[in-house]
């Protein structure tokens, strides 16, 4: 059972891998053999991260970039000198409707949930393809597959994450590069907690309940489900899958009617 899921050897590059569902994937795949390199712009918990994989036994190297930033994408990519994984991780939320969505919101969202994922699939894909093959995975939203109410900036970026799994796997298949991605529902994690907080203040114990329920299963998914989808779509035992899209929702998108 030990074969199963196991990354001996392999080099990750996980971004935003500093907290939340980052830092569970980080620890999982450093805990399943994996030399971890984590993109993160909090230097607390980028260095709070790594030591905890570190003296867990793991391996874990801290990067601080901006995913926006193509040159300093591309300048991390060449230091580590290889990568077997890339999960786009990092990412940006935003409240707000077409009319209250101003153009420098819409730009910050462009810049981290689009951009940063070009920049590093565009860092990554000629690493893989000279190694001769690889595993890309995108961390889209169930925002992507149906309306959500006042998530207009974010649903948009999160839909074009997804059409970038889709024409990255077709254009890449032949040098045996798999792209998939992710669409979790809410996910409790501290950037939940601070979310609510900012935006519903007087009212978090009361919006978190909502939320929640917002999923059929009746609550939100924790951090380690996320990463334990990802540990096998990252695998060699997923080596069948590429071009798809994961719901990971707790009946979301089919069963919230």
């Amino acid at each position: 059972m030990d074969k199963l899921f196991n990354l001996t050897g392999k080099t990750a590059i996980i971004t935003g891998g500093g907290s939340g569902i980052g830092l569970a994937i980080s620890r999982l795949f450093a805990a399943r053999g994996a030399a971890v390199h984590i993109l993160d712009l909090n230097d607390h918990t980028l260095s709070a991260a790594v030591l905890e994989i570190t003296q867990s036994g793991g391996q874990a190297v801290a990067h601080s970039c901006s995913v926006s930033d193509q040159s300093a994408v591309f300048s991390v990519f060449e230091s580590i000198g290889r990568v077997d994984i890339l999960v786009n991780n990092a990412g940006i939320a935003h409240v707000g409707t077409v009319e209250t969505t101003t153009e420098d919101d819409l730009d910050r969202l462009y810049n981290v949930n689009i951009k940063g994922v070009y920049n590093c699939l565009k860092a990554a894909v000629p690493m893989m393809r000279a190694q001769g093959g690889g595993v890309v995975l995108n961390m889209a939203s169930v925002a992507a597959l149906v309306g959500l109410p006042d998530r207009f900036a974010y649903s948009m970026t999160k839909g074009a994450v997804m059409a970038m799994t889709i024409a990255a796997a077709k254009d890449h298949l032949k040098d045996h590069i798999r792209v998939n991605s992710i669409s979790p529902a809410r996910v409790h994690t501290p950037f939940v907690d601070g979310f609510i907080a900012k935006n519903y203040p007087g009212k978090e114990a009361e919006m978190f309940e909502k939320l929640s329920k917002t999923q059929p299963i009746g609550r939100m998914a924790q951090p380690e489900e996320i990463a334990s989808l990802a540990l096998y779509l990252c695998s060699d035992e997923a080596s069948f899958i590429t071009g798809c899209d994961y719901p990971i929702d707790g009946g979301f998108v089919k069963l919230n009617n």
